[in-house]
């Protein structure tokens, strides 16, 4: 049942894409995420890792589409990977340093590389911030519904890859909707 499933949600995103970008190489680059990001996510639902061999190509592919396309600009690229797989390196480190164990895996660092690049530093910040939100809410369900969901790891990724899919389709309408809230 899964596999139809799938099949399914990812022809709609190439239907979304197209229906939001056109028939371009923007639609091209933009759909290559989608894919990636529902390949990324059923594998960390399955297998909490998110596979280098999907990331680092990813990571390049988005950069070099930063000298193709007009909504990202290299530099822009650039910083996006940087910023990206820093804040959640930091973040990864600080935990560790803090309690002695693990709390993000590598891949979530480099799955934010790969959006940065795609993205820019602006999808970076909206993508932690959407997929953070999101992924409380659903953490807190999940701990507060048994006593082993307390314990229970649960994968960032698709929660990333969540924050990356709002961004590509609605981030400069929230993102203007929320500036015009705070004037």
């Amino acid at each position: 049942m899964r596999y139809p499933l799938v099949e399914l949600i990812s022809g709609l995103f190439a239907v979304a894409v197209f229906a939001r970008y056109g028939l371009s190489w923007e639609s091209l680059f933009v759909y290559a995420l989608v894919a990636a990001l529902l390949v990324i996510t059923f594998i960390d639902i399955d297998h909490q890792i998110i596979p280098d061999v999907i990331t680092y190509p990813g990571i390049g592919i988005g950069f070099l589409a930063s000298f193709v396309l007009g909504y990202i600009t290299y530099k822009e690229s650039l910083i996006g990977i940087i910023f990206g797989g820093g804040v959640l390196l930091l973040v990864a480190w600080g935990y560790y340093l803090l309690t002695k164990r693990e709390g993000m895996g590598g891949g979530d660092i480099k799955l934010l590389a790969m959006i940065g690049a795609f993205l820019g530093w602006k999808g970076v910040i909206f993508t932690i911030f959407v997929g953070s939100a999101i992924g409380t809410v659903v953490g807190t369900v999940i701990a507060l519904r048994t006593e082993e969901g307390r314990r229970l790891p649960i994968p960032f990724g698709p929660f990333l890859s969540l924050g990356a899919l709002v961004f590509l389709f609605f981030g400069p309408q929230i993102i203007g909707w929320y500036v015009q809230i705070l004037r």
